[in-house]
């Protein structure tokens, strides 16, 4: 459940910008059908930062009573201030989800301790598996490898998404952390050379959209055909790059749209629609990527 091909899911919004739970179901329908591994639920690009708390709780809820036990649920859980990642991780405690992914505190910039004793003090108020997540892009703070491996001492911290694009990370991580630590790629563009190296999967943006895809791209890297792994990741290298043209979910959710799979790309402030030329860039990396 924290291997594979694992989606961050978008969360799917109406005009109005509420939650479009009949988009949502759409989603989790293809990614059952599609042999998706798992789901994350309210994570980076699923606007964790613009859904109210009480919004947050009850869209991972909805994930989990519309996939109903056919796919697992992997609940984000991070927040800025210790106290607040307990908070929201006990709501999930006995819901169903098999887990958090918790990223590093944003915009305090911690130390490497502050981020040790961050994670150990979350971990250590809830029985529920604990996945780390490293975007210092996104956070401003760095979790380093040594102290990565700090906390995979503690028994309910169980693996990362490593999300820098730095490939030297997968080797660093791995020669310090046991065999059974889920070492996890959280860049679609650097993700089948993370699992040359060792990596287990990825938490992908483009799964949203090219789910099928994603999924035989890491069974062929576990298989260990990277050859023919290598050929479908270079079909889908302009999609990986391009729904980053601008701030993430802006284009997967523009793309989700034109795929037919929301039925809005309706985002919240701060958050503005996909530009004119980025419809394009994204348009033309859709037809390259064979789906369209």
């Amino acid at each position: 459940m924290f291997t594979g091909s694992i989606v961050a899911v978008i969360t799917p919004m109406d005009d109005k910008g509420n939650v479009d739970r009949a988009s949502l179901k759409n989603l989790i329908e293809y990614h059952i059908a599609s042999g998706t591994a798992a789901i994350v639920s309210v994570g980076t690009t699923g606007e964790s930062a613009t859904l109210s708390h009480d919004e947050h709780v009850k869209v991972v809820l909805t994930t989990l009573e519309l996939a109903d036990g056919r796919i697992p649920v992997i609940a984000g859980t991070g927040a800025n201030a210790t106290a607040e990642g307990i908070a929201l991780t006990k709501q999930f405690e006995n819901s169903g989800v098999v887990g958090c992914l918790t990223v590093t505190p944003y915009y305090n910039r911690p130390s490497q301790e502050g981020l040790y004793q961050h994670f150990k003090t979350i971990a250590e108020n809830t029985d529920l598996p604990q996945m780390l997540y490293n975007v210092p892009a996104r956070t401003g703070c760095d979790l380093l490898p040594e102290t990565v491996a700090r906390l995979a001492e503690i028994k309910n911290i169980i693996g990362i998404k490593e999300a820098t694009g730095n490939l030297s990370r997968a080797t660093q991580i791995q020669e310090l952390v046991g065999d059974d630590f889920a070492l996890v790629s959280g860049d679609d563009a650097t993700a089948l050379d993370f699992m040359q190296l060792g990596g287990k999967g990825v938490i992908s943006v483009t799964a949203n959209i090219a789910a099928r895809e994603m999924v035989e791209l890491v069974a062929l890297a576990q298989q260990g055909n990277f050859a023919e792994a290598r050929r479908l990741n270079q079909r889908l290298m302009h999609l990986h790059k391009s729904l980053f043209c601008e701030p993430n979910p802006v284009p997967v959710k523009w793309a989700a749209k034109q795929l037919g799979l929301i039925a809005n790309d309706t985002l919240r402030l701060p958050m503005t629609p996909l530009t004119s030329n980025g419809a394009v860039t994204v348009e033309q990396a859709l037809i390259k990527a064979g789906l369209r």
